[in-house]
C-alpha cells in the first residue's frame, strides 16, 4: 500500500537540513561570488512583491553554485529612519488604525504588540519573521551572517564607504531640493512616509506681477505662457500675508511663507490681506506691461505655490472655464 504523504508535515525536516548546506565558508580552490540584495525594512509583514525580489537573487546564487563558484549570499535588515519610529509612537499613543493593523493584518501577539513602543522591538520581531518566511521560501541564504544595519560595523563600513568616494570626487556635499518632513526636522524617501510616498520635489517659477509697492509672485510651471495671462486668480476665503521676502514686499499665502522660510528665505511679516480685498484690483504684467484684474476662485489653494495664480485661458482648460463662468454670471 502506497503510504500518503502530507508535505507540509515532511516540510520542516527537510528544510532544517537544507539551511546548513547554504552556509558559505572561505574554499581558496573556487572563484568566489557574492550575491547581495537590496536589505528589506523590517516594520511589517512580507508580501508576495518581497517573494519576488528574494527569489530573483535566489536563482542567480543557485546557477552560479552549478557552475562551481564558491557562492555567499547573506541577508541583512535596513532599520534606520523615520518609519518604524512614528509605528511606535503610533502604537505609544495607542493609534487604533496601527493597533488594528498590527494585531489583525499582522497578527502579533498582544504581549508582544504591547512592546512595539520600543522601535528596536518592531524590527527585532519582523526580522525574525522575514527568516522564517524566507527559510520557508527556501531561499539559499546564510544565516549565519544575518545582521541590521545599525550595528557598529556597518555603521563603520558606511562611514568609510561616503569618505573614500568623497576622497576620489565621486560625491560632493551641497544644498538640492528634497522631501522634508517638518515634525521630523530631516529628509524623507519613500519608505520613510505613512503617507504621500508619491509625491515629488516640483520645481515652480514664480512669475512677480506688480501691486502698488508689493509684488505678487504667481508659482507656474509655464513661464512662458505670461504673454496669454488675462487675470490673476485669488481665493476670496484666504487671509494672506504682506511679507518682507529677502527685502522686497510680497503678497502671498500663509503656508508659502512657511515654505520659504524652510528654504532660506528670509520672510518677516508685515501685516494681513484678505482675499475680497484683493478682487477686481490691478496688478501689472512684468514682461507685457499690461494691467490685468485679480478675479475670484475658490478653486485657489493656499498651500500650492504662492497662494495666487496667473490665468492663461489659452493654455489651461481649467482658467478657461473659470472666466467663461465668471462672464456667464455677468462678473
Amino acid at each position: 500500500m502506497t503510504e500518503n504523504l502530507v508535505m507540509s508535515e515532511i516540510e520542516p525536516a527537510i528544510r532544517e537540513n537544507w539551511i546548513p548546506q547554504f552556509e558559505s565558508n572561505p574554499n581558496p580552490a573556487k572563484d568566489k561570488l557574492y550575491v547581495n540584495v537590496a536589505f528589506p525594512y523590517p516594520s511589517g509583514a512580507m508580501h508576495v512583491g518581497h517573494g519576488r525580489t528574494y527569489i530573483i537573487p535566489d536563482v542567480v546564487a543557485r546557477f552560479w553554485r552549478m557552475r562551481g563558484k564558491q557562492v555567499l549570499f547573506p541577508m541583512a535588515f535596513h532599520v534606520t529612519g523615520a518609519p518604524v519610529l512614528g509605528i511606535a509612537k503610533r502604537i505609544a499613543n495607542k493609534d487604533e488604525k496601527t493597533l488594528k493593523l498590527y494585531g489583525g493584518l499582522y497578527r502579533v501577539p498582544e504581549e508582544t504588540l504591547e512592546k512595539f513602543t520600543d522601535p528596536i522591538t518592531i524590527v527585532n520581531y519582523f526580522a525574525d519573521e522575514y527568516q522564517r518566511v524566507m527559510q520557508q521560501l527556501g531561499l539559499s541564504i546564510d544565516w549565519r551572517r544575518r545582521f541590521t544595519t545599525i550595528i557598529p560595523q556597518y555603521s563603520k563600513f558606511i562611514e568609510w564607504q561616503y569618505t573614500h568616494i568623497h576622497g576620489q570626487g565621486k560625491v560632493q556635499k551641497g544644498e538640492y531640493p528634497v522631501r522634508y518632513c517638518p515634525h521630523c526636522d530631516q529628509p524623507v524617501g519613500d519608505h520613510d512616509l505613512l503617507e504621500g510616498d508619491s509625491a515629488e520635489v516640483m520645481h515652480f517659477v514664480f512669475v512677480m506681477y506688480e501691486f502698488g509697492e508689493y509684488k505678487i509672485p504667481c508659482a507656474t510651471l509655464r513661464p512662458e505662457t505670461i504673454f496669454g495671462v488675462t487675470n490673476l486668480w485669488a481665493n476670496p476665503e484666504t487671509n494672506y500675508l504682506k511679507a518682507e521676502v529677502d527685502g522686497q514686499k510680497w503678497i502671498i499665502s500663509e503656508e508659502a511663507a512657511e515654505k520659504l522660510r524652510m528654504q532660506k528665505h528670509e520672510v518677516t511679516e508685515i501685516g494681513r490681506i484678505m482675499g475680497t480685498e484683493l478682487i477686481d484690483q490691478n496688478a501689472v504684467n512684468p514682461y507685457t506691461g499690461a494691467a490685468v484684474p485679480i478675479l475670484p476662485a475658490s478653486f485657489v489653494d493656499s498651500d500650492m505655490g504662492s497662494g495666487l495664480v496667473m490665468s492663461v485661458p489659452a493654455h489651461a482648460p481649467f482658467d478657461y472655464i473659470a472666466l467663461r463662468d465668471l462672464q456667464q454670471q455677468g462678473k
